[in-house]
This record gives C-alpha cells, structure tokens and sequence, in this order.
C-alpha cells in the first residue's frame, strides 16, 4: 500500500470524525469526537508536511480539551423545583419536547393527576431535566417521563436528582423508583444511575 493513500485514509477518516462530531447534539460527546477527529487532522498535517493544517487543527485539539475540562471541573448549582399538576409552564415544557421524550421512552403519558410527582432539576437556575412519576401509596414512584435536555446530557442531573436527594424522595415516602425501559440510550442511563432490571421494568431502591 502506497504511503500516499495512506495519508489520505487518515485525511479522510479525520474529515468524517469532525462532521459526525457536528451532527451530534450532546455537547460532551461532540467536543470528544471532535476533538479526536482533529488530532487525526494534527497528524494528517504532519505527515503531509502542512503546518498549517497541523497547526491549527492543534489548536482545536487544545480548545476542546479546555471546554471538557470545564465542563466536568466547573462548580455548577443544582436544585429540584416541585411543581403540581397543572403548572402551566410543566405542561408547556412536555409539549415542546414531546417528540424527544418519545423518541427516549414511546411508552411515556402526559395524563397527570393530583397525585403525581413533577420534578424539574434546576442547573444555574436553568431547568435542565424533568422527572415526573405516579405515586403508588405503597412507597413507590412510576416514572412516566424522565427528560435531559441535550446539552446537559452529561449525567450530573442524574447523578444529583438519584444520588445526592435521596433523602427528598424519603421524606415524601418513596423508597423505589421503577422506570420501563426506553431505547438503548435510555436504558444505558437508568444502568448508569443504579437502575436494575427486575421483569422488564428498571427498579432503583432508594437506600438509608
């Protein structure tokens, strides 16, 4: 194999990381991608003997590892906004993001009742993720929409609303949480949250 084609599958392999990079809408995996299709870019440049194409696609390498290391270095306020039923803006939210919500959960019902428990998880006071679940009287809470916005997909609303408020769910008397399953994506987070799989439906204890 001539070391010239060679040269171009990296060029071209570099050229489709960066484009697949810019179709993604989740901000962490776009600025991974990318950042792996210009260090290809970096490569391809140096073997060519273009600085300028090395150069620069350096320099996007750097900018991307200064956008990650902030995102998962940054400080960055969280707090859960309770809201009924009713709420106007609750229901606003569902309507615009419905076609998303369903394309993660199909299964999921925008059917709420007085009972129901209406999450939104506020980071920097922007609502970054919605949970909403039926109350069972048992101490159960059925999940019926568990949403992320895009651009907050990066698993701190999970981790948060899961992990760090427990005890809010202990105090309205939740003490297990049962999701059914959504597309792979979705399954992959309620794994990653501590969801297990008990027939066909996704169970989290909440412990303590």
């Amino acid at each position: 194999m001539e070391t010239t084609f060679v040269y171009e599958l990296i060029g071209y392999l570099a050229s489709l990381l960066v484009a697949i990079s810019l179709m993604m809408s989740k901000v962490v995996k776009l600025r991974i991608v990318n950042l792996i299709g210009s260090a290809t870019f970096t490569l391809y440049g140096i073997l060519i003997g273009s600085i300028p194409v090395a150069g620069m696609n350096a320099f996007i390498v750097f900018v991307n590892i200064y956008y990650l290391w902030k995102i998962y270095t940054a400080s960055e306020y969280f707090e859960l906004l309770d809201l009924p039923p009713d709420s106007k803006y609750l229901h606003a939210f569902i309507d615009f993001y419905e076609g998303q919500i369903r394309e993660f959960q199909p299964k999921f019902s925008e059917k709420t009742e007085e009972d129901d428990l209406n999450l939104f998880v506020l980071r920097d006071m922007v609502p970054a993720g919605l949970l909403t679940g039926k109350r069972d009287g048992d101490g159960r809470l059925d999940v019926t929409i568990d949403f992320v916005l895009p651009e907050y997909r990066d698993f701190k609303v999970g981790r948060f609303l899961f992990d760090e408020k427990t005890d809010f769910f202990k105090k309205n008397g939740i003490t297990q949480i049962v999701a059914d399953p959504g597309n792979s994506e979705h399954n992959d987070y309620l794994e990653k949250m501590g969801f297990v799989q008990d027939e066909n439906r996704y169970r989290l204890l909440i412990r303590g």
